[in-house]
């Protein structure tokens, strides 16, 4: 696969992540990999959210409940990499990422431009998430961990694609172009004010 795929033909992320975070993780992979099995736990949980709030859409209903499924799925294969390596999950801590991503969902508007921000956000996360897989893909020395994250990272790229594809079933395509824009340049914002952590995938 080269390098110019998944994230720099679907991707539209606007600033790279700080070249050290990758270093930082290899050598704290145990941390990593525990906040990754949350990352995955919350992504489950944030599609079945959408499931409960809008069940009256069904092509979202149907896209979500794959997207739960296959989100679990991931939490299960980390937590299987933590028991291999001798891990447990340890506690689960605050994503400062999402939390300040997600204070951009707008409140109290048209029900469905809620739920245009509330799956470009989700798409946001999928993106960072994938960008943050191909580092670990093409930088770390475990080569069982560098499967690992070639797939996630095809996987979460394909989850990004579809979250866009599901906003422009209820709103106008070019108004989901328009907000995914300012949303890349706020998630942008967010990324250059975080300081990478050793224990955190975002």
């Amino acid at each position: 696969m080269s390098d110019s795929q998944p994230t720099k033909t679907i991707l539209r992320l606007e600033l790279p992540t700080d070249p050290r975070w990758v270093n930082i993780a290899e050598k704290n992979i145990e941390e990593i990999l525990v906040d990754h099995a949350y990352c995955e736990q919350k992504a489950a949980s944030s599609g079945i959210s959408l499931i409960v709030k809008y069940p009256d859409k069904t092509r979202l209903v149907e896209e979500m409940t794959d997207l739960v499924a296959e989100e679990w799925s991931h939490f299960e294969r980390v937590l299987a990499e933590l028991k291999k390596r001798g891990y447990s999950l340890g506690r689960n801590r605050p994503d400062e990422y999402v939390v300040e991503l997600t204070k951009h969902i707008r409140k109290g508007d048209k029900r469905e431009r809620q739920l245009m921000d509330h799956l470009l956000v989700n798409a946001l996360v999928e993106a960072r998430s994938c960008e943050r897989f191909k580092l670990l893909w093409k930088n770390i020395a475990d080569e069982e961990l560098q499967k690992f994250y070639y797939e996630l990272m095809v996987s979460e790229a394909g989850h990004y694609v579809s979250f866009v594809k599901l906003a422009k079933e209820y709103m106008p395509a070019e108004e989901v172009d328009a907000r995914l824009k300012e949303l890349l340049a706020i998630e942008a914002d967010i990324i250059r004010n975080l300081q990478p952590r050793p224990d955190r995938m975002h």
